[in-house]
């Protein structure tokens, strides 16, 4: 009995692990930080660097940063309880997600949480997130949320960029030289500015800031 019981724990602690990733990305920070990272890379103007494998990892472990306390509140209140046999399954799992919704409830515009909740009879009327919403409700607008925000702050990152752009487009044209591409001649200039002020320091602290 003991032993069936046992088994039947470690299945689906394999199973919950193996939908880390997936939950990663769906009910923590790294949505917004890898939006930010990739708008970025796009302001100042390079394709390929850095690579989207290091634009994920540093993704990955700012999220790890952040959202530290809450995996670790997680595992206090629900898998560690569960692997000593104290907890059943679906009890685990409500205890282990609680971190998860009040952050995401934190997190959550009232009006992106108001739009869906109206689309669906059973939660029609429920304006203020909750971290006691249902979690079809409370993750779909925390992602849109999330993504939002991430545009908004994009925009702020690509303003400075789009400025260097146009006046050395300004520039060349004033000179005559309308067949180079402003974009070539741009892009140093968009680098050193970025090295100057120190805009990975700046970005990741305002990123991670954000969230305390």
């Amino acid at each position: 009995g003991s032993l069936a019981k046992s088994s039947i724990q470690l299945i689906v602690l394999i199973t919950l692990l193996s939908l880390v990733p997936g939950l990663a990305i769906m009910i923590t920070c790294f949505p917004f930080l890898v939006t930010v990272l990739s708008i970025l890379r796009q302001a100042i103007g390079l394709q390929q660097s850095p690579p989207n494998m290091l634009i994920v990892s540093l993704a990955l472990f700012l999220t790890f940063f952040i959202m530290e306390p809450v995996f670790t509140e997680a595992w206090e209140q629900g898998i560690q309880p569960f692997t000593g046999g104290e907890l059943d399954t679906v009890e685990a799992f409500y205890r282990t997600m609680e971190p998860f919704r009040v952050f995401m409830a934190a997190r959550v515009d009232p009006e992106t949480f108001a739009i869906l909740a109206d689309l669906r009879p059973d939660t029609k009327g429920q304006t203020l997130p909750a971290a006691s919403s249902s979690l079809s409700l409370l993750v779909p607008s925390f992602l849109l949320s999330e993504i939002a925000r991430a545009f908004q702050i994009g925009f702020l990152i690509f303003l400075p960029f789009l400025v260097i752009d146009l006046v050395v487009a300004a520039v060349l044209m004033s000179m005559g030289m309308m067949m180079v591409p402003p974009a070539i001649v741009s892009l140093p200039f968009k680098l050193a500015f970025f090295v100057v002020a120190d805009g990975w320091a700046l970005i990741s602290e305002a990123l991670v800031r954000s969230y305390f």
